[in-house]
């Protein structure tokens, strides 16, 4: 049976957190009604990630593992997945377990209502430290200066979307962050509603200063750029 929803989970060395996202996953799209599957795309985890994920996919089939035989980072991890998924609408969540699957019906609601082409997540009651909140805030308001696309959460990962907005993604550094700039420009409807957010109980974040500062400020400088660029040159004859 063709999945009408497709939820992908782009994960590197997860190990500890893999069983219960899977769990609390299949318990919220398991009570929607619609058939569904699960991408883990396993980014070239060298710990126990990929036994977590044979085991989650022996116990609910209905997952399966997009193995990457290297890490290529989360950007490549997310497109593969995405581009995988068969489903009319895409979901997509981190695997850290900070994101909750039950904000999951709010978001889909407004994609299948026909409001919205994106939902995206806004974690307003962030559970992490003081400096990575506050870098965060800072990174988000530049970010909604600079690229304009009216998100206040450009790094929450808890999304749903028509599988049409796909068209408008291209491979990037960062894309994850930069996915609503990238579907608002191409004219889809995009919007965001408050999420729940947990702090991380296994594992390491992946994410350090280059990571949560310097590389997004080049990215989306570059992105700027290139927006600017296809403005200026305007449509192909």
């Amino acid at each position: 049976m063709t999945p009408r929803l497709s939820l992908v989970i782009p994960v590197f060395n997860e190990a500890g957190n893999i069983a219960p996202l899977i769990a609390s996953a299949v318990a919220v799209l398991g009570g929607l009604a619609r058939p569904y599957e699960i991408i883990v795309v396993n980014d070239g985890s060298t710990d126990g990630t990929a036994a977590e994920i044979a085991a989650a996919a022996a116990r609910w089939p209905e997952c399966s593992e997009l193995r990457l035989e290297r890490n290529q980072g989360q950007a490549t991890a997310l497109l593969a997945g995405l581009r995988a998924a068969r489903g009319a609408i895409l979901l997509t969540m981190d695997g850290d377990g900070q994101n909750d699957p039950r904000d999951f019906p709010v978001l889909l609601a407004a994609v299948e209502s026909g409001e919205l082409d994106l939902a995206c997540g806004w974690r307003r009651d962030r559970q992490d430290s003081a400096l990575r909140r506050a870098m965060s805030r800072l990174a988000n308001v530049i970010h909604r200066a600079v690229l304009a696309d009216g998100v206040h959460d450009a790094g929450c990962q808890l999304r749903a979307f028509r599988r049409e907005v796909v068209t408008a993604l291209e491979p990037m550094e960062l894309l994850q962050s930069f996915l609503p700039a990238l579907v608002a420009g191409a004219g889809f409807r995009v919007g965001e509603f408050p999420v729940r957010h947990h702090a991380r109980r296994h594992g390491d974040s992946k994410y350090g200063l280059g990571q949560l500062w310097w590389r997004p400020a080049l990215a989306m400088l570059r992105l700027r750029w290139r927006r600017g660029r296809a403005e200026r040159k305007g449509p192909a004859a």
